[in-house]
């Protein structure tokens, strides 16, 4: 079963048992006849607002989204929380309901009986699919070739796993090995077919939607060169972990059944979440550019008065998919301040910077008419910082997953800005690499509002850097 089919089917079951858990508690909260209930224009109104509410509320906490070998139990849990949760604002609303149409407060009880009846109808609805879902899998409609990279202890576990349970819908087609000397091997009928390096042939030839990393831990590079490779494929990537990885919470972690997975997902962030993103960094930016206007026009003057040059500072900056952009700034540096040494990293007590660029850097003043790359759509509040085009060509000969970065829309703060220092050596780069990575791999508004938050804390104690 696709993914997109699979999404259609849950929501059409939550379309009718939402609705159906209204409908119930409709008919006792206003103890009227099941016709003329429904004949009632407040119940279809009440009815869809309550629908659109669930569904809101179950698309921020995941529910819609495809999570990689979930249990029944885990889908009921969260469903619980996520109900528990939205129920008490539910609750008020409808104690302002009450008050406004004179309804006796003794009727207010019934909210939880409404809790019940969500539970009891959304909770079935969604077994009832997820079993038919798990029979059909079972009988070999909608399973999925998976391709294990490297010929271990680690990957024979995880073959075995993956045979002994077939609801999963997986079938292990090939080995890719990391050294040639294991190609032609052969473990529970299935052969190594191949090395990494032509990891994009076995796909093809194999049609495999799933990639299972089981790489042993030096093996770090052999895994940015696979994941880097099947980048521009359809192909679904998950990485069987380290017990560090999993506890230094670097990592989005999926369960099969029991045997951790990091889920390197496809699909960065639902469509949704991309519009409401970019309708938050076009409020927020218009927000902080009238209010800041005044510190605009007094910095604007201070950087005229301190040294020649213009205001602000354009340079070439890879966005988005490779495109190049202009990115505005407040001159911090003295006019000219590459043309002897060409592009080159600014340091913490560089010299170039001038005597108000120090003071504007230090208190981030000079990020603010970033607001207006952010309007026009070029960056974001939040994503991995923007480099320079001669920068990015650099460090993707040295560091093979570095492009990865361009999959999103660059932004004024990222995760790698609230978590480590200046951009000095190669070293700092790679290291900010796992952040952006990261972030990248768990984008969520949730994420970006926490970002945000850490950002101002950064911003006060002069923590941080943005290049």
């Amino acid at each position: 079963m696709s993914k997109q089919l699979e999404k259609i089917l849950i929501i059409l079951t939550d379309l009718v048992t939402i609705n159906l858990a209204w409908a119930v508690f409709f008919y006792l909260r206003v103890e009227s006849g099941l016709f003329q209930m429904i004949t009632e224009p407040a119940f279809f109104l009440s009815m869809t607002a309550v629908y659109i509410y669930w569904i809101i509320v179950f698309t921020f906490v995941g529910m819609y989204r495809t999570w990689f070998a979930s249990s029944r139990f885990d889908e009921i849990l969260t469903l619980f929380k996520a109900t528990f949760v939205g129920l008490f604002i539910l609750f008020f609303l409808i104690l302002y309901d009450d008050s406004v149409n004179g309804v006796a407060s003794s009727n207010r009880f019934l909210i939880l009986i409404y809790w019940m009846l969500l539970l009891f109808f959304v909770g079935n609805g969604r077994l009832i699919i997820r079993s038919i879902q798990r029979r059909l899998l079972i009988k070999g409609f909608g399973r999925k070739n998976a391709i294990l990279v490297g010929f271990n202890s680690r990957a024979k576990n995880m073959h075995d796993m993956i045979d002994s349970y077939k609801g999963l819908g997986i079938d292990v087609v090939a080995y890719v090995a990391v050294k040639e000397k294991n190609v032609g091997k052969l473990y529970n009928k299935i052969k190594v077919v191949n090395t990494v390096h032509n990891i994009n042939q076995v796909i093809k030839e194999y049609n495999a939607a799933e990639i299972i990393l089981a790489l042993d831990k030096h093996e770090g590079d052999v895994m940015l060169e696979v994941v880097a490779k099947c980048d521009s494929n359809n192909v679904s990537i998950k990485i069987i972990p380290d017990l560090y990885e999993i506890i230094s919470g670097q990592a989005r972690t999926s369960q099969l059944y029991g045997f951790p997975l990091i889920d390197i997902m496809p699909q960065l962030m639902p469509e949704w979440e991309k519009k409401l993103k970019r309708l938050m960094d076009i409020l927020i930016s218009l927000i902080l550019i009238i209010i800041s206007s005044p510190i605009i026009l007094i910095t604007a003057i201070a950087i005229k008065i301190d040294s020649k040059g213009p205001v602000f500072y354009l340079q070439e900056r890879s966005g988005m998919d490779g495109k190049i952009f202009k990115i505005i700034k407040f001159r911090s540096m003295k006019q000219d301040a590459e043309k002897l040494s060409g592009p080159v990293w600014s340091t913490k007590d560089d010299p170039r910077i001038t005597k108000i660029g120090k003071f504007i850097r230090r208190v981030r003043i000079d990020e603010i008419p970033q607001m207006i790359n952010v309007l026009k759509g070029e960056m974001s509040l939040v994503g991995p910082r923007p480099e320079r085009p001669y920068f990015v060509d650099k460090l993707s000969e040295e560091i093979p997953f570095y492009k990865r970065r361009l999959k999103v829309r660059p932004g004024v703060t990222g995760w790698a800005q609230v978590k480590h220092k200046y951009d000095e050596t190669v070293e700092d780069v790679k290291e900010k690499l796992r952040y952006d990575l990261f972030y990248i791999e768990n984008m969520s508004l949730r994420n970006d509002l926490k970002i945000l938050v850490r950002t101002v804390f950064v911003v006060l104690f002069g923590q941080g850097h943005y290049n």
